[in-house]
């Protein structure tokens, strides 16, 4: 039912007739031991807005995580087949920042994600959202934070990955938060930022066209008519759509320590919420 970078997704029916996602993983090469411990965290983890890991297997080259198996899809595919209106759209935008305050803030682990995008981000029957694929995530000690300069490896997407990537700078909860900043402007705009992303001396450029394009758009009188998805039409509350748009762009300012934290985003989108 899908392939991405860390391995192939097949659907399952286990022996009591529960639906399941099973992830075969590509990638062996990680020890055994690592690994056990890298899924009893996550198996640790408990959110409703986090994808649930009811079982694995790690035998020889074998490594299978065995999950909960959402019937609406990831955010990506429903995006493109405009199914989601805009309450649906807030709804999703609060719940994946919900989790994420959670993974980064009250978790003994310090967890990062670092692959916030729209396939990540399943639904379920109700479009309550699910963050799945902890492929590339980092599980680092809380007591020693220095520990961000371990990751050397470049990871995440093309299009939503942070500035602190490509210019080797220490990576923090900040790459989520901009990586999340992307996803809410492509929920916002329905274009996605993979198209038209510039290279820069061969790297490609971390914010492409869709952030400039949107701050470009953002001295204008009416600029939230100009940059929202067709598919929304004009049934929406201006008052969050504009909350949502100015909190995205927070989220994906240059510098990290210009970006809110994910607690803070909570706040702000709760606060409009009962409004």
């Amino acid at each position: 039912i899908g392939r991405g970078a860390g391995g192939v997704v097949y659907k399952g029916i286990l022996s009591d007739q529960r639906h399941a996602a099973i992830k075969r993983l590509y990638d062996a090469k990680q020890g055994e031991g690592e690994f056990l411990a890298e899924v009893s965290i996550i198996g640790r983890l408990n959110h409703m807005n986090l994808i649930e890991m009811w079982g694995y297997c790690a035998e020889g080259n074998h490594r299978l995580l065995v999950c909960e198996y959402m019937g609406n899809g990831s955010l990506e595919e429903n995006l493109s087949s405009n199914t989601l209106d805009w309450s649906k759209r807030y709804n999703i935008a609060l719940g994946v920042a919900r989790v994420l305050a959670y993974l980064h803030e009250e978790c003994l682990e310090w967890i990062l994600h670092c692959d916030i995008k729209p396939q990540n981000i399943l639904l379920d029957a109700s479009y309550q959202p699910k963050v799945a694929d902890f492929g590339l995530s980092k599980l680092l000690n809380r007591d020693n934070l220095h520990s961000n300069s371990t990751v050397s490896m470049i990871r995440g997407t093309r299009g939503y990955m942070a500035p602190e990537w490509v210019y080797n700078l220490p990576i923090t909860s900040k790459v989520d938060v901009y990586s999340y900043g992307i996803v809410l402007l492509q929920m916002i705009t329905g274009k996605s930022p993979t198209t038209g992303v510039q290279s820069i001396d061969g790297e490609e450029s971390h914010n492409g066209r869709l952030v400039t394009w949107v701050r470009e758009k953002r001295s204008a009188t009416s600029w939230l008519e100009q940059i929202m998805d067709p598919a929304i039409k004009t049934n929406y509350d201006e008052r969050k759509m504009d909350l949502l748009a100015r909190v995205a762009l927070d989220c994906v300012e240059e510098k990290k320590d210009s970006r809110p934290t994910m607690s803070q985003v909570v706040e702000m989108l709760q606060s409009h919420e009962t409004n």
